[in-house]
């Protein structure tokens, strides 16, 4: 499409391991971009995407669409930037969504219908169990960044926005495969990780098995402050005061009035529509009138690589701090290592560094 047509606008939705050279490709040949989440699966592909988007000046929005989402907007109108949660030194984000897919499918001809080595790409090679759409793919590392780089990333984004924080000074996460044994999947089944700032922890925690620690707050983050908390989902938000302070709510802003076709749209989620909408509106305006949108690609590049960080530490074991100027894991070469993941050949690794 690229060689055939001059696009102005791409919108990329493949799978995880494909954005990183889609996105790079539409950059180059002139486009601007809506890059969904993650936007790497390596640490170093993330930086080449953000390198080559300020090289050709190009508007790049990441789907990170609570950045976007109207009652998450007044949370932080209301709550964070007035002050009302006075020092903030903690935080927890968590999911705790049943969604890791699993089981044992059987090896099977690629039927003649798919080009299973150019959907793999870069990938490596898995062994061709049935079509990998529906959600299969995400089940495993070689394809994405596991829940944490998926899940864990939109509220870490959410946390990082509403409290204008940058690069974690170091991360450390544990977990692993504790419960769902049975299966083909090698993605974490339980995974907590630790983003470390100045006087504040943000902890994530993960459980694709089990009951949520809140019912009402199954994939959320919790903002601790000494005058209050602050409780935020894609559903709603709650400011808890310390005392005998207003407490203040919002639910999540529908607009199936307004939108009636939302209600004939085949799998949409219908409280995430208005949000989706404002993000594409803030890209357009951030081309017409030369701004940064509201989730730029070095903000995605932040999360992103953040969470493949803490799936590295679960990996190794040990914490990590991660230099994004010499774009290294100081004192630890072995991590350094991991952040350019190998490519299947015939396709090369995009960072030249």
């Amino acid at each position: 499409m690229l060689d055939a047509h001059k696009l102005d606008l791409v919108l990329i939705g493949t799978p995880d391991h494909w954005h990183a050279q889609q996105a790079i490709d539409t950059i180059s040949s002139g486009a601007h971009l809506y890059l969904q989440k993650p936007i790497s699966i390596d640490v170093l592909e993330g930086e080449a995407i953000l390198s080559t988007a300020r090289k050709h000046n190009k508007k790049v929005q990441v789907g990170t669409q609570r950045r976007s989402t109207a009652h998450l907007i007044d949370a932080k109108n209301r709550i964070i930037d007035q002050g009302l949660l006075g020092k903030i030194s903690h935080v927890e984000m968590c999911c705790y969504y049943h969604m890791r897919k699993n089981g044992n499918p059987p090896v099977e001809p690629v039927p003649d219908f798919l080009d299973y080595e150019m959907w793999t790409g870069p990938a490596p090679l898995r062994p061709y169990d049935g079509l990998p759409h529906g959600g299969w793919w995400r089940t495993f590392m070689e394809y994405g960044n596991g829940i944490t780089g998926d899940m864990g990333m939109h509220m870490f984004d959410t946390v990082r926005w509403l409290l204008g924080l940058k690069w974690p000074e170091k991360i450390t996460s544990t977990g692993g495969i504790f419960v769902q044994k049975g299966g083909k999947s090698n993605i974490a089944d339980t995974q907590t990780a630790i983003f470390e700032y100045p006087d504040l922890n943000c902890v994530w925690q993960m459980r694709s098995w089990g009951t949520p620690a809140d019912p009402e707050y199954p994939w959320a983050f919790v903002i601790y402050g000494e005058k209050g908390t602050l409780k935020g989902s894609v559903m709603k938000y709650e400011f808890i005061p310390v005392g005998k302070g207003e407490r203040i709510a919002m639910d999540v802003v529908y607009e199936k009035e307004k939108f009636p076709a939302d209600l004939n749209e085949p799998r949409i989620e219908l409280h995430t529509a208005p949000a989706t909408r404002q993000h594409m509106l803030n890209l357009l305006s951030a081309i017409e009138n030369d701004h940064l949108p509201i989730a730029d690609i070095e903000e995605g590049h932040i999360s992103t690589a953040s969470c493949i960080l803490a799936n590295l530490s679960m990996l190794l074991n040990r914490p990590l701090v991660y230099d994004p100027i010499k774009k290294i894991c100081i004192d630890d070469p072995e991590a350094t290592k991991l952040l350019r993941r190998p490519y299947r050949a015939p396709w090369k690794h995009p960072f030249l560094g």
